[in-house]
Parts: C-alpha cells; sequence; structure tokens
C-alpha cells in the first residue's frame, strides 16, 4: 500500500541531518528531474523580487527566499517532520512510536513541487514552491506530470490518494483497480453532501495517523474500506469523476 499526501505550504526551520542528498532520495527514477528543479529554483532565488512574484509571496514571507537559496546548504529533516499545517498537526509525527515510522517509511510518500514523490522518512531542507508556482525556467505540470505518472504506474499495491486536486494533476496516478482518489466531505441534515477544507486536510492526518498506528494489511478497496469501518471511519464508494479519474472514495468527516 502507498498513501499519497499533498505537502504543506509551511514547514519546519532547522533539522539535524547533512545537507540535501538527491542520489539518497525514494524513487531515485526521479533524480534528474530532481536536478532541474532543485536548479531552477536556487537560481531564481538569487532575485528575491522574482521569487516573491514567481511563489506569489507577501512581504512577510521574504524569509522563503532565504530557504531557496540555501536548498542545498541547510540541513535537513525527515519530509513527514518537515510539513507542518492542519494535515500534519493531525498526523502528529513527533509523537509515531519506532513501529509507525517504520510503517510510515514503508507506506507513506508526500508529493512535494520540487522534490517529486519523497518517502516520509526521506530528508529534505525547507523550501518554498507550490504546484501552482511561475518558475520562469521550468513550467512544473510540464515537467512533472510524466516521470510522475510513470513513477506510480510502476505501484503494483492499493494507492490511496489523499493529494488535492492540484497535486494529482501534477502527477497522475494510475487508474486502475486498487488506486483510489479518496475524497473528504459532510453530510448535512437533509443528506446532502459537500466537500471540506479545513476538516478535509484535517481527517486526511488524522486518517492517516489511524493508518500509522494499527498498521493493517491492506491488499485491496475493499480490505480499505473494512479497515476503516473498524477504525471509526466512514468510507464509501462514489462514481469516478472522469476518464482519467482513478476509482474514487469518499471519506465522511
Amino acid at each position: 500500500m502507498r498513501i499519497l499526501l499533498p505537502p504543506s505550504e509551511t514547514k519546519r526551520d532547522g533539522g539535524t541531518g547533512a545537507p540535501l542528498d538527491l542520489k539518497v532520495l525514494s524513487f531515485p527514477a526521479l533524480s534528474k528531474a530532481r536536478m532541474k528543479a532543485v536548479t531552477a529554483v536556487s537560481r531564481l532565488a538569487r532575485d528575491p523580487d522574482a521569487t516573491m512574484r514567481a511563489l506569489k509571496l507577501g512581504p512577510r514571507l521574504a524569509s522563503e527566499v532565504t530557504r531557496n537559496r540555501l536548498l542545498r546548504r541547510s540541513p535537513t529533516m525527515a519530509a513527514i517532520d518537515r510539513y507542518t499545517g492542519v494535515l500534519f498537526d493531525a498526523l502528529d509525527a513527533a509523537s509515531l512510536d519506532a513501529d509507525a515510522r517504520e510503517f510510515a517509511r514503508e507506506t507513506v510518500v508526500v508529493h512535494s513541487a520540487l522534490f517529486g514523490l519523497v518517502g516520509a522518512l526521506d530528508d529534505i531542507p525547507a523550501y518554498r514552491l507550490s504546484h501552482d508556482s511561475r518558475l520562469p525556467d521550468l513550467p512544473l505540470k510540464a515537467h512533472w506530470r510524466a516521470p510522475l505518472a510513470a513513477e506510480l504506474a510502476r505501484e503494483s499495491g492499493v494507492i490511496v490518494d489523499l493529494r488535492s486536486e492540484g497535486y494529482v494533476d501534477l502527477g497522475p496516478a494510475p487508474v486502475r483497480d486498487g488506486s483510489v482518489f479518496v475524497r473528504v466531505v459532510s453530510i448535512d441534515e437533509a443528506g446532502r453532501r459537500r466537500a471540506l477544507n479545513h476538516f478535509n486536510k484535517r481527517t486526511k492526518g488524522l486518517f492517516t495517523r489511524a493508518l500509522l498506528d494499527t498498521r493493517p494489511q491492506i491488499d485491496s478497496v475493499e480490505q480499505l474500506i473494512e479497515w476503516a469501518r473498524t477504525a471509526g471511519f466512514g468510507l464509501e464508494t462514489v462514481p469516478s469523476h472522469g476518464a482519467d479519474s482513478t476509482f474514487e472514495l469518499e471519506l465522511v468527516a
């Protein structure tokens, strides 16, 4: 099983790991694409004003330019610890025990606009880049879509795609049995369903945390739905939103 998570705009500073080494990240087939992205971001960071325009940053986020300029020299930490924000706060990686972290190493993948797919325990520096950032020398969708789709297509087990649609568009999961895109919805008293924003992220974080704590053996979508029921989550099948979409589930918050 692979659990695909979106990244977060916000990240912790610091770390105790050695500077970035692209060769040791998971999914080594992405190394060349990563190098091009890191080079483009580092080059852009030499011009603070251009960086802030490209990344859509306000004056209070000027420090993000420094993060990008120091990409190759700053300390690293595990991706699951680096990211903050609603989803990752709910996941609460700092409180995972050793077995849960090892399960995260085997199953959790974070989709970074800068590094592509990274394993939960891959060491990465702090950086700023989003799926909709506009790099002058490197259109992100054209750069990432084909290699990420190819990499995900090599995965043979269940894929639980918890990413936002913007990141799905940057690298779609394969359309096959066992590959599912999960939406978070609420159901009102009249039975109407609506998508969520803040609670969407929180529910995904709690859902991932429960998977890491219980460490189930999931070999099919049916087993995933059954596990979710026993873990207290409502997970239901819904019609796909398009011919090029993976099979979809709705997670009821």
